[in-house]
């Protein structure tokens, strides 16, 4: 069995701090690598990777801003499609676009799909969906007008994140600054608990940062800006809780699974996949309201930070996400 995965190319494979779609293509790359099967990832050059890698595009478009991202999108995968036949089927993580190929090549393609940016683009998966196969990341986030060949949940490198039974008094944001994430609750829900908070991300919303997060930070409130690996794993396992007050409908929502890793529970607002990321008051609290959340902080100490490790390792494992994949493989071939 011969796989080739089709990565973004916004940032490297992994990314060296966010790229959620690139760092599930090289959990399952990895993965893969490790069970024995032939996989070649295709991605930016300066990707890292046990496997084979395949590259025309040097570095990503989100790391490098002269570059043209449909430019470079369009070489990344046409690189990819007039290999096809080198391969037995091929995993695309890139969205729709590589989808207009598929009629064109032999094997067969299964796509995961991350989440809908527009309602415009579902039109794309609708005309290939006959002779395609979809895996959604949550039941959440399935199209009622797209038939799925099942729902795999992102999985990680257990590994990389460390347990920690007893953390220390400060909740956590980690995630992009952006008002879909709720960085602007989080502060509200630590001024209103008298927690200090950590807030870790990418600025993806300038304004947003200026208005609603930059006058609050203080000694309590502390915006530490993108985080990676190393940083991550120390902030979610030293957390009491993460804080997590989404404002749309989440896919799945990684920065869950890894606090849930570390043994650290989630207060989340209760909307897309998170239900089934979280067991309410046993991983965490499934909130409607920052008034909610505020609530929940003061309920934390009676999660038990172990049980969150436990769910998470069995449930969010690069292991099972892998397996599940390749009954799938084994299924379309």
């Amino acid at each position: 069995m011969k796989i080739a995965v089709l990565s973004p190319v916004a940032w490297r494979t992994p990314p060296r701090h966010y790229g959620p779609w690139e760092q599930m293509a090289s959990n399952l790359t990895e993965g893969l690598h490790q069970a024995g099967i032939d996989v070649t990832l295709f991605a930016t050059s300066d990707s890292v990777t046990a496997a084979q890698l395949r590259s025309v595009v040097k570095t990503g478009y989100e790391e490098d801003r002269s570059q043209d991202a449909k430019v470079l999108e369009c070489l990344h995968i046409s690189n990819l499609m007039e290999q096809a036949d080198d391969f037995d089927l091929i995993h695309n993580h890139f969205d729709f676009l590589p989808l207009s190929y598929s009629g064109l090549i032999k094997i067969p393609v299964l796509t995961t799909i991350h989440g809908f940016s527009s309602e415009k683009i579902v039109r794309v998966y609708q005309q290939y969906n006959r002779h395609n196969h979809y895996v959604s990341i949550s039941n959440a986030n399935r199209h009622p007008s797209l038939n799925y060949l099942a729902t795999v949940y992102n999985g990680l490198d257990t590994k990389a994140f460390q347990f920690n039974a007893t953390p220390d008094d400060y909740l956590l944001f980690f995630g992009r600054i952006h008002p879909d994430k709720g960085t602007a609750e989080a502060i509200q829900i630590a001024l209103k608990s008298r927690k200090r908070l950590l807030i870790a991300g990418i600025i993806q919303d300038e304004h947003y940062y200026k208005e609603a997060v930059a006058p609050f930070l203080s000694e309590d409130i502390v915006f530490l800006g993108p985080a990676g690996p190393e940083q991550r794993n120390q902030l979610l396992k030293g957390a009491s809780a993460l804080l997590h007050p989404i404002n749309f409908a989440e896919p799945f929502g990684l920065s869950v699974a890894e606090a849930l890793l570390c043994g650290t529970p989630v207060i989340a607002f209760n909307r897309g996949s998170m239900p089934e990321l979280i067991e309410h008051e046993q991983t965490g609290f499934l909130v409607e309201n920052t008034d909610e959340a505020v609530a929940a902080v003061a309920r934390i100490v009676h999660i038990d930070r172990l049980t969150c490790h436990n769910q998470a390792k069995q449930r969010f494992s690069r292991e099972k996400m892998v397996s599940d994949y390749m009954d799938l493989y084994k299924r379309i071939l």
